[in-house]
């Protein structure tokens, strides 16, 4: 297609996301799947995740092959020796939504994010839906279009955007232990199926006004603002729930799997396939380990990057794997445990009986580890992507969610998609034992039917012609029209039949 807008230089995109190992991963994806179409990008993020990102990883040569990428960083507010780490996310959202205004104004109007000389000013902004409010109230003063990212799935979106009704309906607060079985009757499309534990997580807040049930609910009601919304997720599998979302926001560009999106369209580039974005340092030896051990003997274990445990908990998840006599890849982050520090503080006993048929890391290269032939379960919190990279790999799961959007994710596992299942709110030895045995290798029949299907669909999704592929397209070229001081608003929604 000829742009009538191409004697100008590209536009140029800024990304800004949230400050943690899964948003910053999957806005990297498009942030170069972008600059891959010859789009100029600025990727913002704080120091702190910068600097993690240049340690860890080789993001700057890397992305130094694409003309005009830029990294920029922007303070988060918080001294120099805070954590943020595991359960401290939340000081760095409220931290950054209530002090990084006036800075992210000052350096839309500067030339520090692109300058004027072939580099063009920002002319489109990403933003991780969770910064929603601030910076579409500047993007707006300064008339440059905004889209919001929502890193979760449209599962919770969708859920999100009804707590206000769940409120009034008198469903929340939470009256009590007794109450967690209950359905919620005010989520439309999902009555017979949600009940009050499968919520997201901050809405077991007995205080209607605590601070965290309020920024996820007021930041999502601000995506109706944005120009659009970009969803990593696909119409064969969230298409319901994206129909009912486009009623409130109508221009949604629904993309992924990003991570396979982003292979297929190297591959077609023939570039090599990308590397890390790992805020963690990457262990690889577990990939010589996994080499050694039959094909689907391995269940995979995971609880991402900002799950916290009690050590009660721990030791109940290493008597269910010694009982279960599972194979077992187990990424245990050296602050997993609260208070610990030292992920090996395991009972010798508990060692000596797993020695020959597990392995440990600090951290994985994940989505290689879920494509390895010998992996043959996922023992996950069910954070956002690692739900779509278990999916396109065709590895069902056993969830057990922490924080966030992760109890409504387990719940469409067990329940919606029947990929694996749900485990929330129990740690008992027993009980991960059955789950294990029961994934692995009593139901494994019907768990692998179920998710070699979604993988096939997940996989077409981003082929020439599949609905995500068709829709990052759509967004690449609104993205152009922004260079001319235009924004494109069609809908026009292809779903793989």
């Amino acid at each position: 297609m000829e742009h009538q807008v191409s004697h100008r230089p590209p536009p140029r995109v800024l990304v800004f996301p949230l400050p943690a190992q899964g948003p910053v991963n999957s806005m990297l994806k498009l942030a170069e799947l972008l600059a891959l179409e010859g789009l100029y990008v600025t990727f913002l993020n704080t120091h702190f995740t910068h600097n993690r990102l240049l340690l860890h990883t080789d993001i700057q040569a890397r992305f130094e092959t694409y003309p005009g990428f830029l990294f920029k960083t922007i303070s988060d507010g918080l001294p120099d020796d805070h954590p943020r780490s595991g359960d401290t996310i939340m000081e760095v959202i409220h931290s950054i939504n209530s002090e990084s205004k006036s800075i992210f104004k000052q350096l839309l109007l500067s030339n520090e994010l692109g300058t004027s000389e072939g580099n063009p000013l920002v002319s489109c902004i990403i933003v991780d839906g969770i910064f929603g409010g601030f910076t579409t109230d500047i993007a707006n003063e300064l008339h440059i279009p905004i889209i919001h990212f929502r890193t979760f799935g449209a599962c919770c979106i969708w859920v999100n955007m009804n707590i206000p009704n769940v409120i009034e309906a008198g469903e929340l607060p939470v009256r009590g232990e007794e109450d967690m079985d209950r359905l919620i009757k005010n989520v439309p499309a999902m009555e017979s199926f949600l009940r009050f534990r499968d919520l997201p997580s901050f809405c077991r807040a007995s205080d209607l006004t605590d601070p965290n049930l309020q920024v996820f609910v007021q930041q999502t009601l601000h995506s109706p603002r944005a120009q659009a919304i970009i969803l990593n997720t696909f119409e064969d599998l969230e298409g319901p729930i994206l129909s009912r979302i486009r009623t409130l926001c109508p221009n949604i560009y629904s993309i992924g799997p990003l991570h396979m999106q982003l292979k297929r369209r190297l591959a077609s580039k023939e570039s090599s396939f990308q590397s890390s974005n790992s805020l963690f340092e990457v262990d690889r030896s577990c990939m010589t380990w996994l080499d050694a051990q039959p094909p689907k003997t391995v269940i995979y274990i995971s609880f991402g990057s900002i799950t916290v445990m009690k050590r009660n908990q721990l030791i109940e998840f290493w008597y269910g794997l010694v009982n279960s006599n599972i194979r077992f890849l187990w990424v245990a982050r050296l602050d997993l445990v609260a208070g610990d520090g030292n992920h090996a503080q395991i009972p010798p006993e508990l060692l000596e009986k797993t020695k020959d048929r597990g392995f440990i890391v600090g951290w994985a290269p994940q989505e290689e580890v879920l494509a390895h032939p010998a992996v043959g379960g996922f023992l996950t919190h069910s954070g956002w992507n690692s739900i779509l990279e278990s999916i396109v790999a065709a590895v069902p799961m056993i969830c057990w969610p922490y924080f966030a959007d992760q109890q409504v994710n387990s719940r469409f596992v067990s329940e919606v998609w029947k990929l694996g299942m749900d485990m929330k709110d129990v740690c008992d030895r027993k009980i991960i034992e059955k789950m294990l045995n029961d994934l692995m290798v009593e139901r494994n029949e019907e768990f692998s039917k179920a998710a070699n299907k979604m993988g096939r669909l997940a996989r077409q999704s981003v082929h020439k012609g599949g609905s995500s592929y068709h829709n990052l397209d759509r967004l690449i070229e609104d993205i152009r029209l922004t260079s001319s001081g235009r924004f494109g608003r069609q809908v026009d929604i292809q779903i793989n039949k």
